[in-house]
């Protein structure tokens, strides 16, 4: 039988959800009550997902010809939560998935985060995940204080620093330090409790946490590394990593190099699950799923100035200037995502822009999955078989009821018929039903 792989769920941002779309109710007047978040966190639960992810971002965009026009038209990223409130409120629906909300490194001072994170992971019970970002927008630095973003990879510098002073204080308080001992009248015992006394190259603090033990030790940490200076933190700290890295080898080339640089940071690197972005397309024929993707494939193209904006709020670049119908300028750099350019650049091969985004990230991001619910369970058990592990991290363009139920009880029903996923949580906490197999 094929080795069981996991399976979670990219969530663009608490905030409103394919806007003017199909299927989507009056979300553009309810979006503020998180009732279709709690029932999403209730479904992939259901059909056993491993976690949510909820990706978050700080600031309006205004990438797009120097204007936040088409962001506030378009909703495009905007209005957006914040994800820790969203977050806790998932947890209370739910009692197995885990919950992982963004928070920037460089928008929470270590402590600050540091107790949140642990207090997200006591009133879960021991489900919570962090994924750890550095920031990308000069814009989002500024809401700060800030003048702009450090350089990319000093970026990087200062988040494994930040990691090292958010892990002490999480390993401030030892296991078992909380006696609760009415007869002896001990709540905590203070030998087991320590400061932290940090003073770094740009941070410091004293500790210890007052917010006591986050029940899994420290949260579940995930990045998204894709530079080779992102790849280096994420083999340093990551638990779960995302993953976009465009057909079968390039999947696979990923997940060994960065199994190779976990092992020479001194990590197992099966402690590491390295997650795959896709996007399936789920009809109840082959011909009802085709024309599902032409459908998709064909508003891609109605939105292309839409989608240039959230690309160019991403990698930090403004798409209003250019002439569309030429190729992007060679000496066009970011201090954003660089991964993301450098796949652009790559699908771009001397075709326009316009010609370039109408097929980038489209529809089919790491491998194409389209089809019904078995050839599509059939084709993800291969690719797995081929790339090695570990799973899928589902990145639908936004989240509606009516896709949750096509992969709750659609898809998943026929991976687990495959044996490709699991049929029921083997643990409490979110890391031991990661490492699970």
């Amino acid at each position: 039988m094929a080795k069981p792989f996991h399976l979670a769920w990219f969530l663009q941002g608490s905030s409103v959800q394919a806007w003017g779309e199909p299927w989507t109710g009056h979300i553009g007047t309810d979006w503020m009550q998180p009732t279709l978040f709690l029932d999403m966190a209730r479904s992939l639960e259901r059909a056993c997902f491993d976690y949510i992810l909820l990706e978050d971002s700080s600031y309006v965009g205004e990438s797009f010809n120097g204007s936040t026009e088409v962001y506030l038209k378009h909703g495009l990223s905007v209005p957006r939560q914040d994800p820790s409130v969203v977050a806790a409120l998932m947890t209370q629906v739910t009692s197995r998935i885990g919950i992982v909300p963004t928070f920037g490194t460089f928008a929470y001072p270590p402590y600050l985060l540091a107790r949140l994170v642990a207090t997200l992971d006591q009133v879960s019970a021991g489900r919570i995940g962090w994924n750890a970002v550095t920031g990308s927008s000069d814009v989002a630095a500024m809401n700060f204080g800030m003048s702009g973003m450090p350089e990319h990879d000093l970026r990087y510098d200062m988040a494994d620093e930040y990691l090292d002073v958010a892990k002490r204080l999480w390993a401030s308080w030892e296991p078992g330090a909380i006696v609760a001992d009415r007869q002896g009248g001990t709540l905590v015992d203070h030998t087991k409790v320590h400061g932290v006394h940090f003073e770094g190259r740009f941070f410091k603090t004293r500790g210890p946490l007052n917010s006591g033990p986050a029940p899994q030790g420290q949260p579940v940490i995930a990045q998204a590394g894709g530079s080779p200076r992102g790849r280096r933190f994420a083999a340093a700290h990551a638990d779960t990593i995302v993953v976009n890295a465009k057909g079968i080898e390039a999947m696979r080339a990923y997940r060994d190099d960065i199994r190779r640089m976990m092992a020479a940071c001194g990590r197992n690197p099966d402690h590491c699950k390295v997650l795959y972005l896709v996007n399936p397309i789920i009809g109840e024929t082959m011909e009802e799923a085709l024309e599902r993707k032409a459908r998709r494939k064909a508003r891609a193209d109605e939105t292309l100035i839409q989608r240039l904006a959230h690309f160019g709020k991403v990698t930090n670049i403004d798409f209003g200037k250019f002439d569309l119908d030429k190729p992007l300028p060679d000496d066009v750099t970011t201090n954003g995502h660089q991964q993301n350019l450098d796949q652009f650049r790559k699908k771009a091969a001397g075709r326009s822009i316009r010609e370039t985004m109408a097929e980038y990230n489209a529809t089919d991001l790491s491998v194409e999955l389209c089809g019904t619910p078995d050839s599509v369970a059939a084709r993800m058990g291969e690719v797995m078989e081929e790339v090695g592990g570990d799973g899928f991290l589902f990145s639908m363009p936004n989240v509606q009821r009516r896709t949750l139920a096509e992969i709750e009880d659609g898809l998943v029903p026929a991976l687990q018929d495959r044996g490709l996923v699991r049929r029921a949580y083997a643990h409490a906490q979110f890391r031991d039903n990661l490492l699970e197999y």
